[in-house]
Parts: structure tokens; C-alpha cells; sequence
């Protein structure tokens, strides 16, 4: 193996002349690096002008600014002067009708699992001053239609709406019941897994509702004790486990002309999938993603939104799986999309003309694209940010739909992460390298900076008073000869004649990236300060992680953590042999996935390893959720060996080092019965550990004094144990 230093030329030292160490009340109690983003910035339709929301103390206002100068135009919406009777509304989130002539305002928001947002919800009339309650008490998902007279959501597992004209509410379902019947809304793992949470859609003409109705009563209850009084409270929903039975769901569209509700004709049973809907051109039709349970075959359904009846306008399969996303556009032409797919074996963009079965590829070449950031179709332009100069980057591109004509907007190598603002002339693009703080920028469809929005300074000046060590790319060459992408943060007094100890952080999950040209690299600031205590910090992306092409990305089919757990033992020696590495003193941690790979690190590699750190590991893939864990391997029944040589809790006699177990009892994502299981499995092999779990915290751990609790511990293990 062998060490290749990256970027030299650009490295920038943070260190000079810095006298202060990081603490632990930095990190979790002062917030001392802050890093400022440019929050509530939306841009208009006549892209020219963007609104924000500012505040000053209890006032807030929504004001209007000029893109081009940044200078405030106009208040739109000012909480002090527009009242609901006495009540002045604290205002957590705004959206726009389509004409902007409204605005829906949302207030006392409630969190429910992590997409999903519990709100009281008004909307605002610009025009006469006026504000109207939309619902008596809060509701999740409120949306405005399409000509801004209606805003549909959803009430106690209920799709309803509210008739802004007549001043009427209406309930367009009956049949939703906690645990049984979900109408509007997802299930816990859809939301989870698929990554959406508001189950309808608005056709464009406004005259359709399209919604998703979940019937979950056959899908087992997981339980989960809350410890708030003499007894603990029990919180029970469904969770459904790798080989267990989903959700059998619908998908329904409501007729506001007819007022008739019609079932779209997509077959039903317990081993598909309906990952997203998404309304075409034609207000009349709606186009059904319909996914096997293996989630290796998709079927592009075009239902017509009076009868149900569907024609299948595109099908894809993958030898694999089928990563499903919101990327797929419907064209004006009313005939053809844009879309982005693995089919060549990396994830390109093709657009596609299903009534002449014309697929043209887009881009090409041995990279992945990260996204389609705007479509134009005036100029027939297609906006997207890739990793074609290496997978650490992001640029912005854009390409015609013929695929001719591709242009890079975004030269400068790091992470651009881009927004577009309505009419493409303009797009919002955070910035950052490795050693560079993010800088917002607004760019002309050039990639010329018109103007800086925030720059970071005074985080950039804070980084100097501290006496940071030096973060750096790194190569890791395996034995096939594969190279891993990593980087390493070395002590501010770096000495390579001395030997240091290592501590490796990684997550390692499908498709995840820790190593990418931007700031902060994960756990930055924290790393920072055992670094300035002595330690070296190294992190890789191993096998399965994102943006190297399919085959690398999907190397883990049907056996997660085994080739990850290898690369990075292989890490851990290859560190061990470099001169300033004291091979005898090499830890490893993570968190989630991270944490399943830092148990199972510790238990394949006992002599490599001297301490490891496991927050909210997974533990067995059997007790995780069926649409994500099954993508990956199948069911249990199909894949026993996987699950079981693969499982932490099966590889308990490899232990000889320190072993740190975190958990939050609450978790509702990778449930404390992981830890609580592979505990049973520690005690019955004999081995000596430490745990800290958290009661009543989620996934985040986090919570009043919780987070500096938790690096406390942490910090407090690696001092001692490493």
C-alpha cells in the first residue's frame, strides 16, 4: 500500500500563530463555529428578486430584495401589523401560492419522525392585508393548489382541505385511524426510505387531488417505553422488519369537479411498491412509480385520472437494485421526460420520448451525476451538478436535450451546491473546498459572481485564534489494487519522527461519501480537538460508498459490511505501517451505519484494533426496516448467510479490545433492541464493555445537555482507552 498526499498546493493553514485549544463547551454549549448559511432565501418567479424572512426579536417580517444589489425592496409580511384578532404569529416557515398573491404561514411547529411537521397554518392575503385560519389545530403537510383557492393537507390520518373562496373546510376521507389507515401521509418507512413524507400531489389545473392511502393493519407494532413517570409510557406504531409485511397501498384521485374519488388501477399486494407519484404535463394524467419488493424492476404507470386506467410509459431493471428518486421530469411536449438512471453503470441523464421509444443518453463517461438542478426548456437546457473531475467535486453543468452542447458553468474544484432561481438567469451556490469555509454566492447562468451573500468571515478569523492541525487528502492503495479516497487531520505539532495514535472515523453505508472536497468534513470541529490533544484522525470511503459507478457502489449486494469492514481493517494496517503511526494504539467509531461497521471492525480485526466506538449501531440486519435493508439483501429468508455472517452480535468472540456501546432508548430508526441484543451476546461470550445509553432520546441522541454529555463520554473514552 502506499500514502499519496492530495492538494498540497491548496492546502491552507488554519493554525498560524493560534493560541486557544477547541473544548467540549466550543463544540456543544457556546456554539463557537457557526457557520452562517442564507437562511429563508426563496427566489421569485421573476427572477429578479428573492424574499427572506428576518426578524428582530418577537417581530418578523417577509421582505422582498433585489437579487442584483441584495438591497430590500418591499415588506410583504410584517407579524407586528398583521394580526389574527390579538394574536401576532411567530412565523416558522412560508410558501407562496403560484401567483404570489398569497402566502401560507406556518406556526408552532411539531416534529414527527423527521420529515414530517406538525403546524397551525394561515394564509395571508397580500393584497387586502387579510389572514385566514386554515384549521382549527395543527396538521401536517399543507399545500396550496395550483390556483392558489385551496390548500389541501392532512388531519388525523385524514386528507382534507380548506376552500379559501367560500371560507369551508372539507374532510375528503373518513377511514383514518392511528395504526391502521393512513390517508395523505406516509408510514413510518416509506417516509424513512423513500424520502418523501406529503403522500398527495395537486394536478397543475387544480381540479385533481392525488393521494396515497396506507393500510398498515397487517404490519407488525414495535413498542418503545417512555420513561416519564412512577410507570413508563408505552409509544407503539408500526415498524416493519426485513422480511416482514408492508403497507398494502393505494393510490386515489379525488375529482373536485365531480367530487367522485377514483382508485388508480396499479394492482395490489404486499411485495410492491408505489415510491413516488408524480403528475405529467397533462393535467388529466398521472404517472405512478411502481417498484417490486426486491427493488429491482420499475414500471413507469400513466394513469388517467377520471377511470384509473393506466398505460406503462417506460420500464427499467437493475441486476442489483433501483435507487428511486425525484429526479424525472415531464416535458411540455407531452411525450417524452428527463430522468436520471444507472443503465450504463454509472448515474447519467437520458431523456426519453415514450410514445417514439427514443432514449437518448445525456451525459457520458465513467463519473456520477449528483442531480438535475434546473430544467430549461425554452433554451432546451438541462442544469445538473456532477463529480465528473473526481467523485470529491461538484460542478455545475448544463447539456441540451439531445445531449449536445455541454458546458461547465462552475470551473472551481471543490462542492458547489446549487439552487436554481425561477427563469435559470440565476442560481444560488454555496461553496466550499476541504480547507475553505462555505461562501454563498449568487451566480449569473455564466458562473460569473454577481454578488456575495455570506462569506464566512468571521468563522474563517475564529479558525485562526485556534490552534488547529492540518486536514489533507490521502490515498489508500488495497492489495487489488483499488484505491480508497481519505483524508487525515495531524496534530498542530505534527512531528513525523514521533508516533501518534489513530483514531478512524467512518459511515461506510451504501452510496454515502465522508471524503468530499468540502467544509466541514464529518465531526470536524471534534476531531480538531483530539487532534490539538495528540491524536491523529483518518477517515476512508471503502467499498459501496457513492459517486465511483455502480459496480463499486454495489459491490455489497447481499452482504453488507463485509467488504466495508475489510477496506477498512486494510486501513487500519496500512496506517500501522506508516513511521509516525504507533500501529499498537489505532481506534476506530461511528454512528448508525458507522456504528455497525465500527462493531464489526472491532470484531473481525481484535488484533488490528486496540478501542472502538459503536452510537446507534445496527447489530443484525433482521431488526432493521424491510425497504431499505431488503434492497440491500434481500430478505432473510432468501439470504440467511448474508444476514448471519455479516451480523455484529454473531462475531462477539473476535473481541479483545475496548468496546464503547451507545444507544438512545428511543430510538425509533435502529431500535435500542440492536444494543440490547448484541449485549446479550456480549455477556453470554464473557467479554468486558462499557455502554451509555440515553433515555428517551432518538436516533440524534440530542436534547437539552445531551449532545455535550454524549462527546464528553466519548472524549473521555478515547483519552483513556486509546
Amino acid at each position: 500500500m502506499r500514502n499519496t498526499i492530495l492538494l498540497a498546493a491548496i492546502l491552507t493553514s488554519f493554525t498560524a500563530f493560534a493560541q486557544k485549544e477547541i473544548t467540549l463547551d466550543d463544540l456543544y454549549k457556546n456554539n463557537t463555529f457557526r457557520i452562517k448559511s442564507v437562511p429563508g432565501f426563496n427566489g421569485m418567479k421573476d427572477g429578479k428578486h428573492y424574499t427572506q424572512l428576518d426578524a428582530e426579536g418577537q417581530r418578523q417580517q417577509i421582505n422582498v430584495y433585489n437579487l442584483e444589489t441584495g438591497k430590500m425592496e418591499s415588506t410583504l409580511f410584517d407579524n407586528s401589523k398583521a394580526k389574527l384578532g390579538d394574536k401576532q404569529l411567530h412565523i416558522d416557515d412560508y410558501t407562496f401560492s403560484k401567483d404570489e398573491q398569497k402566502i401560507l404561514l406556518k406556526s408552532e411547529s411539531q416534529n414527527i419522525y423527521r420529515r414530517s411537521v406538525l403546524n397551525m397554518v394561515y394564509v395571508y392575503d397580500i393584497k387586502s392585508g387579510s389572514i385566514q385560519q386554515v384549521w382549527e389545530h395543527k396538521v401536517l403537510h399543507a399545500t396550496f393548489s395550483p390556483d392558489g383557492t385551496k390548500v389541501a393537507f392532512v388531519d388525523s390520518n385524514n386528507i382534507c382541505y380548506k376552500d379559501l373562496v367560500n371560507n369551508i373546510g372539507r374532510r375528503l376521507t373518513a377511514d383514518g385511524k392511528w395504526n391502521e389507515v393512513i390517508n395523505g401521509n406516509c408510514d413510518w418507512v416509506y417516509e424513512e426510505e423513500f424520502g418523501f413524507t406529503r403522500a398527495f400531489d395537486w394536478s397543475p389545473n387544480s381540479r385533481f387531488l392525488a393521494f396515497y392511502r396506507f393500510d398498515e393493519s397487517k404490519v407488525k407494532e414495535f413498542t418503545i417505553p417512555m420513561y416519564n413517570d412512577l410507570y413508563p409510557d408505552n409509544y407503539t406504531y408500526k415498524y416493519p422488519k426485513a422480511g416482514e409485511a408492508n403497507s398494502l397501498v393505494d393510490i386515489k384521485v379525488f375529482d373536485f369537479k365531480t367530487e367522485a374519488t377514483v382508485n388508480a388501477i396499479v394492482g395490489q399486494g404486499k411485495d410492491q411498491y408505489i415510491p413516488r407519484i408524480k403528475w405529467s404535463n397533462d393535467p388529466s394524467k398521472l404517472c405512478i412509480y411502481k417498484l417490486n419488493r426486491l427493488q429491482n424492476k420499475l414500471t413507469l404507470l400513466l394513469a388517467d385520472a377520471t377511470t384509473g386506467k393506466h398505460e406503462v410509459i417506460y420500464k427499467e431493471t437493475n441486476p442489483y437494485y433501483i435507487q428511486v428518486s425525484d429526479a424525472l421530469t415531464f416535458l411540455k411536449d407531452g411525450s417524452s421526460f428527463i430522468f436520471e438512471s444507472e443503465k450504463d453503470g454509472y448515474e447519467h441523464l437520458y431523456h426519453y420520448n415514450w410514445e417514439r421509444e427514443k432514449m437518448t443518453l445525456l451525459t457520458k463517461g465513467k463519473y456520477d451525476i449528483a442531480g438535475i438542478t434546473a430544467i430549461d426548456e425554452v433554451n432546451k437546457l438541462v442544469y445538473y451538478t456532477a463529480a465528473e473531475t473526481s467523485p470529491m467535486d461538484r460542478k455545475l453543468y448544463a447539456v441540451g436535450f439531445n445531449g449536445r452542447g455541454k458546458k461547465t458553468i462552475t470551473k472551481e474544484d471543490g462542492v458547489h451546491s446549487i439552487t436554481a432561481i425561477e427563469g435559470n438567469k440565476f442560481f444560488l451556490d454555496k461553496y466550499s473546498r476541504l480547507n475553505k469555509v462555505p461562501v454563498y454566492s449568487l451566480l449569473n447562468a455564466k458562473g460569473d459572481v454577481v454578488r456575495t451573500l455570506e462569506d464566512n468571515h468571521e468563522l474563517k478569523a475564529k479558525l485562526k485564534e485556534y490552534n488547529m492541525g492540518k486536514i489533507a487528502f490521502t490515498t489508500v492503495e488495497l492489495e487489488n489494487g483499488t484505491e480508497l479516497n481519505a483524508w487525515m487531520i495531524t496534530p498542530p505539532d505534527f512531528d513525523e519522527h514521533k508516533k501518534y495514535p489513530v483514531l478512524m472515523y467512518q459511515y461506510s453505508g451504501p452510496n454515502s461519501q465522508q471524503v468530499v472536497d468540502q467544509f466541514p468534513a464529518g465531526n470536524y470541529f471534534w476531531h480538531q480537538m483530539l487532534a490539538e490533544k495528540g491524536y491523529i484522525v483518518f477517515c476512508t470511503d471503502g467499498t459501496g460508498t457513492g459517486f465511483r459507478g455502480q459496480e463499486f457502489r454495489k459491490k455489497t449486494y447481499l452482504q453488507l459490511g463485509k467488504y466495508e469492514s475489510d477496506d477498512q481493517i486494510a486501513a487500519a494496517k496500512y496506517l500501522g505501517n506508516l513511521p509516525y503511526v504507533d500501529k499498537n494504539r489505532i481506534g476506530i467509531w461511528g454512528w448508525s451505519y458507522g456504528g455497525f461497521m465500527s462493531s464489526t471492525c472491532l470484531f473481525k480485526g481484535g488484533n488490528v484494533f486496540k478501542m472502538g466506538i459503536a452510537v446507534a449501531p445496527v447489530t443484525n440486519w433482521r431488526y432493521y426496516d424491510n425497504i431499505y435493508t431488503e434492497r440491500y439483501m434481500r430478505t432473510p429468508q432468501e439470504n440467511q448467510k448474508g444476514y448471519d455472517d455479516n451480523a455484529p452480535e454473531k462475531m462477539v468472540k473476535g473481541l479483545t479490545g475496548k468496546f464503547l456501546l451507545i444507544h438512545g432508548t428511543a430510538d425509533d430508526n435502529v431500535h435500542f433492541q440492536n444494543s440490547a441484543m448484541l449485549i446479550n451476546e456480549l455477556v453470554k461470550a464473557n467479554k468486558e464493555f462499557d455502554s451509555e445509553y440515553y433515555p428517551n432520546r432518538n436516533h440524534g441522541i440530542s436534547g437539552g445537555n445531551t449532545r455535550y454529555h454524549l462527546y464528553k463520554r466519548m472524549t473521555d473514552y478515547v483519552l483513556n482507552n486509546l
